[in-house]
């Protein structure tokens, strides 16, 4: 059987962490979603194209080319996964992944991938919207605290300084915007798994997942 995977769930709920070593576990090709939005914005603010210029923003949609190396995103060529991740591309990327038009355009190139490949992928819609028929859904949460002070460390970790106090507020405000947005909001699939991982350490999530995967994959063998 095919095995494709569909973990979402807010900002900083270890969706990408866990998606990774979720690949390795299974041979699966993982694709972070959320960095093909985020490569979005960070052409788009390096172009100076606002969020409101749809017209534009499609057509720089349409010109990327992207894809995945060993979990990294190569944009026209160049690996982007350390510019992607940095502050103002987090406080912008919920802007633009909010437009209907370039939602449609990425997740007709995120359904091609899942049809071609065994894939895992992590994202805020892929259970409710781009891997409908998943054969696992997960749908990872924890509190705003814990999600803060991840993100956090992961920065400090990179030598990116940063306010703890900023990055609450500002994961606050993307559940805001990503839960109430008018196409596709963030929400839990009916027949998806919820793990709130608050408290919980990343190997304790991943071993829970991977043992439930076995178990199903043991009686569909």
């Amino acid at each position: 059987m095919r095995i494709s995977v569909a973990i979402d769930g807010p900002a900083g709920a270890g969706k990408s962490t866990i998606a990774k070593l979720l690949a390795k576990e299974f041979n699966l090709m993982y694709i972070n979603t959320g960095s093909m939005y985020r490569a979005v914005t960070l052409k788009a603010m390096e172009k100076n194209i606002s969020s409101k210029d749809i017209e534009t923003l499609c057509s720089l949609t349409d010109s990327l080319d992207m894809h995945f190396y060993n979990d990294r995103l190569i944009l026209n060529g160049e690996d982007v996964n350390d510019k992607i991740t940095l502050p103002e591309i987090s406080k912008n990327v919920s802007e633009f992944a909010a437009i209907p038009e370039i939602r449609e355009r990425l997740v007709k190139l995120q359904r091609n991938m899942s049809e071609k490949y065994n894939v895992i992928m992590d994202g805020r819609d892929i259970g409710t919207v781009v891997l409908k028929d998943a054969a696992f859904k997960f749908f990872l949460t924890a509190s705003p605290e814990e999600r803060a002070k991840r993100r956090y460390d992961e920065l400090m970790s990179k030598g990116i300084e940063v306010v703890y106090d900023d990055i609450l507020k500002d994961i606050i405000r993307r559940d805001y915007i990503d839960s109430n947005r008018e196409i596709n909001p963030l929400r839990k699939a009916e027949d998806a798994i919820e793990i709130d991982t608050t408290g919980l350490t990343i190997d304790e999530v991943v071993q829970n997942m991977v043992t439930y995967m076995k178990d199903v994959l043991k009686n569909v063998d």
